[in-house]
């Protein structure tokens, strides 16, 4: 993490503006994510705290982490502690961790407190659990107040700060040094996992090609195949087989064969059923299609005028 701040020291850019100047992403051809940087390479660890005094991040899909997050509640403009909504209006709830507390008692489970935990900076709490593993585990994501009011959780696709790094000034504190994560509790397994998506039949993408347009017959045939991998791509799949296709495709926008709004509509409806969100799909896209463009293709054969598309 950067000196003192939440933010990722790496990269230093959004995906947005990504200029391909950096490194790492002028090697791979495509932004690189400061998940995807995430390392437990000593030697890299070494270099990089001798030469800045950064914090901690822990990645926490690539640590086969979920990190319960017990917030405290933040003041309104005026200054003003906000209220509980009337599920949590309880006598004695006053932050992330009683609402926790009442969760649990209402679920008929004990509250898990028995694991590893850091104190925030903003004095909330961190429980720190190991994701339940195997072929049949469910990819938790990161949620923002999906358990109850002041509790977010961080999976894959998300970090934490970890002990004992300093945001603004204030540490973060481990409970207990010696204390391991302990297994997600099942019940909470259940209530963190997606919900399986309805399902959805493949629509075929039609670009109108004319009688005899073998060029538009191609493109079409590309665009459906490249919708169909996203479609059937495995489990912790779905973002990489999404990125492949829009750089396969984003080359064929850059050689002036296809419109770039026709990637996006092809490729959106296959990425949000296979459980990506729109913002998501969007970046993926965004990316694939940029990294395509620096290898324009044109198409292997010519349309019906007899000029080469």
């Amino acid at each position: 993490m950067r000196a003192d701040d939440k933010r990722p020291a790496f990269p230093d850019h959004a995906e947005a503006r990504c200029a391909g100047r950096d490194p790492r992403c002028r090697r791979a051809g495509r932004h690189v994510s400061w998940e995807e940087r995430a390392t437990t390479d000593p030697a890299r660890i070494r270099a990089a705290w001798t030469s800045a005094p950064y914090g901690i991040g822990i990645a926490t899909g690539p640590s086969g982490l979920l990190v319960i997050d017990l917030d405290q509640p933040k003041p309104d403009p005026a200054g003003a502690i906000a209220l509980p909504p009337a599920e949590w209006a309880e006598p004695g709830i006053l932050d992330g961790g009683d609402v926790f507390a009442l969760l649990c008692q209402r679920a008929g489970h004990p509250a898990p407190w028995d694991t590893y935990a850091t104190r925030t900076g903003s004095g909330g709490t961190h429980l720190y659990f190991t994701a339940p593993t195997g072929p049949e585990a469910p990819e938790l994501r990161c949620t923002a107040g999906h358990l109850a009011w002041l509790i977010d959780t961080r999976a894959h696709g998300g970090y934490v700060v970890a002990a004992p790094s300093t945001v603004a000034g204030r540490a973060y504190v481990a409970e207990d040094d010696t204390a391991e994560p302990a297994p997600l509790p099942g019940w909470l397994t259940e209530a963190l996992t997606p919900r399986p998506l309805p399902v959805q039949a493949p629509t075929p993408i039609h670009l109108r090609a004319g009688a005899g347009d073998r060029a538009g017959a191609y493109l079409e045939a590309a665009v459906n195949r490249a919708a169909e991998a996203v479609r059937a791509s495995g489990h912790g799949q779905h973002n990489r087989a999404l990125y492949g296709a829009a750089v396969q495709l984003g080359q064929l926008v850059a050689g002036g064969a296809l419109p770039a709004g026709q990637v996006y509509a092809a490729l959106m409806p296959a990425a949000t059923a296979v459980g990506q969100s729109e913002a998501e799909a969007t970046r993926t896209i965004a990316s694939g299609l940029r990294a395509g463009a620096k290898r324009p293709r044109t198409l292997p054969i010519e349309s019906s005028t007899g000029v080469a598309a």
